[in-house]
């Protein structure tokens, strides 16, 4: 009774008194209302706003029932695997004519001379002469058949995708020849292997894959044409994405020194690369800031700009943008909207950074030729590094027991094994090496050993090949101790080496020659870049900073070099000591660097 008599007391201001309220405030408040107001309303239409995630970031993956720990994607139709995204695109060839039509024979493939803009072909133009290149292989006697390989030796070129379409177009199958696979292997695949459109069907073979591998021995990939997943061999199914979209794609002049004017010149929006392409990138960053407050400065606004990025916010117009990373948004074109990195890990600093500094999605895939390049993939919204995402919706993923190196499934660690359509056919005539590798049920037995998250993401930790034993008996995985090691601000490549024969661990180091003189500066050490390769007390400043890193990453005392060489030549593909995805070829490094091994272990000894 009493709240009711207190209510009935309480006067709600009515509109007329409102109204007389603001008339009785002087026209300067008013006039400020009235802005505040409209700059309200302004940021709340123009305020960046989160990508929606496609599921939920804490929920990305789930288990099979009946597929003993596979798991899948919470990506689209759960109840099946993908095996192609549109109806009118389930074979390479049909991915092609479906961007001739969406494209409405827009430019399709783009190269430059130096100091010269793009020229682009058109959809239809790139159509007629793969007509042509295929009709006169026929007419030389080639057949118009999956049983047809024809070897393409070229650089990544327009010509080089002419000729690929030309096989499509005829069903012949596509055998690539690179220059970094040596004459002898090319020797090897060669050994080995009138105009009637013939359109290939999905089940038939579309492309032989030759890759060197890190051991040094030639493996040969059957790949289905189905055009199965969002990437084929890297490049070649990314390139296939663009078409069936209708979009273009420009090529580099062919030089690396040239990528980044060929990159001003063509402004792309969707840029593959390897990570070692991002360490370089991210190096140059800070080698440029050339003090230490300029350092600060861009980590600090790469932290306030990290944290956008974290709740799930991309954009390249912010005030961080504006002051600090506008010129490296630039220096990549200015129009970038997706970055896609795999082939081997990438830095979680690195990553992280670059996310912020570039202002575009960058994502981060892993797989292997044997499963059309990609199975994992960073899912959209979740920019947290550590991580290669969840599986893709076209393959299930487990984990099995590598107990030689105490991993466990029941854990969550193991060995990654894929299963589902973009899984290879197999190894072309060795059904020996096949079996080794895809076993009875279909999974593909990778070599890697991944660790699931909590949120169903997969965390690659190790590999399961390269790895040996010390004289003491203690199993030494070097790959693993070498992405720990690679994070230290002047090296640029590494090489750990040990062997039963030996109870320590030794290293070879290539300094980042833009970065370690300055990092050499501040430790008041200076020279030239090779005077500084030969000289002691860098050796040592270099050996503790891996040791440091080490620890901090939980590395045991035996997992530690214990002596390092500086070597001042990068490992590359020209030299024999990188594969064409720019692996490292251990076999290769250790007979390479011997002598200089003999004399690291000699030295310990002594």
């Amino acid at each position: 009774m009493q709240a009711q008599e207190m209510m009935s007391g309480l006067r709600i201001p009515e509109m007329d008194d409102i109204g007389q309220f603001f008339r009785s405030l002087p026209t300067s408040t008013l006039v400020g209302i009235g802005a505040l107001t409209a700059v309200l309303a302004y940021w709340l239409a123009t305020r960046p706003r989160p990508i929606k995630p496609p599921c939920s970031l804490l929920h990305q993956s789930e288990e099979v029932p009946h597929e003993d720990g596979g798991r899948r994607s919470m990506m689209g139709d759960r109840s099946k695997l993908l095996t192609h995204y549109h109806d009118d695109a389930r074979t390479m060839y049909e991915v092609f004519q479906r961007g001739l039509h969406i494209s409405g024979d827009g430019p399709c493939l783009g190269s430059r001379l130096p100091n010269q803009p793009y020229k682009w072909m058109s959809y239809r133009e790139v159509t007629a002469r793969a007509e042509h290149l295929g009709s006169g292989l026929l007419h030389q006697g080639c057949q118009p058949n999956p049983n047809q390989f024809i070897g393409v030796f070229a650089q990544n070129r327009p010509e080089w995708i002419i000729s690929e379409l030309a096989c499509y177009t005829y069903s012949m199958v596509v055998v690539p020849l690179y220059d970094t696979l040596g004459p002898d292997a090319i020797r090897f695949i060669i050994n080995t292997g009138k105009k009637t459109h013939r359109p290939p069907a999905p089940d038939d073979l579309s492309i032989v894959c030759f890759t060197s591998g890190t051991t040094g021995i030639n493996y040969l990939c059957n790949i289905p044409n189905s055009f199965k997943v969002c990437f084929c061999v890297m490049c070649l199914s990314l390139q296939s994405v663009v078409y069936c979209h209708g979009g273009r794609i420009g090529f580099y002049q062919g030089d690396i020194r040239l990528l980044p004017d060929d990159m001003k010149a063509l402004r792309p929006t969707i840029f593959p690369v390897v990570p070692r392409l991002l360490n370089r990138m991210y190096d140059k960053i800070f080698s440029q800031a050339n003090s230490p407050l300029k350092r600060w400065l861009l980590n600090f606004a790469a932290k306030r700009k990290g944290a956008e990025v974290s709740s799930g916010i991309i954009r390249s117009d912010s005030i961080w943008d504006k002051i600090f990373f506008s010129k490296i948004q630039a220096s990549l074109g200015g129009r970038l909207r997706m970055i896609i990195t795999g082939a081997a890990p990438t830095s979680p600093s690195v990553l992280g950074f670059l996310r912020a500094a570039l202002g575009c999605q960058v994502y981060e895939a892993y797989g292997q030729t044997e499963c059309t390049a990609g199975c994992t993939f960073t899912t959209p919204g979740d920019w947290t590094p550590g991580h290669v995402g969840a599986p893709l919706p076209c393959n299930l993923i487990k984990l099995v027991d590598v107990p030689e190196k105490n991993y466990f499934a029941s854990k969550g660690e193991g060995e990654v094994c894929v299963k589902g359509p973009n899984v290879f056919k197999g190894y072309l005539k060795d059904p020996e090496r096949t079996a080794e590798t895809l076993d009875a049920d279909g999974w593909l037995h990778t070599g890697d050993i991944g660790k699931w998250l909590p949120n169903g993401t997969l965390k690659i930790i190790d590999r399961k090949k390269h790895i040996f034993k010390l004289a003491q008996g203690e199993y030494i995985s070097p790959e693993k101790i070498e992405n720990i090691y690679i994070r230290s601000e002047p090296v640029a490549q590494l090489y750990v080496h040990g062997d039963s024969l030996q109870s320590c661990l030794v290293g070879i180091v290539v300094p980042d020659p833009e970065v370690m003189p300055e990092w050499a500066k501040k430790k008041r050490i200076l020279g030239t870049y090779k005077d500084l390769c030969k000289n002691t007390e860098l050796k040592k400043a270099i050996l503790e900073d891996l040791v440091r890193l080490g620890k901090a990453s939980g590395l045991h005392s035996f997992e530690q070099v214990k002596n390092i060489y500086i070597h001042n030549e990068m490992f590359s593909i020209e030299n024999g000591l990188l594969t064409p995805t720019l692996k490292a070829k251990r076999p290769e490094l250790k007979e390479f660097f011997k002598e200089k091994i003999d004399q690291l272990y000699s030295s310990i000894s002594m």
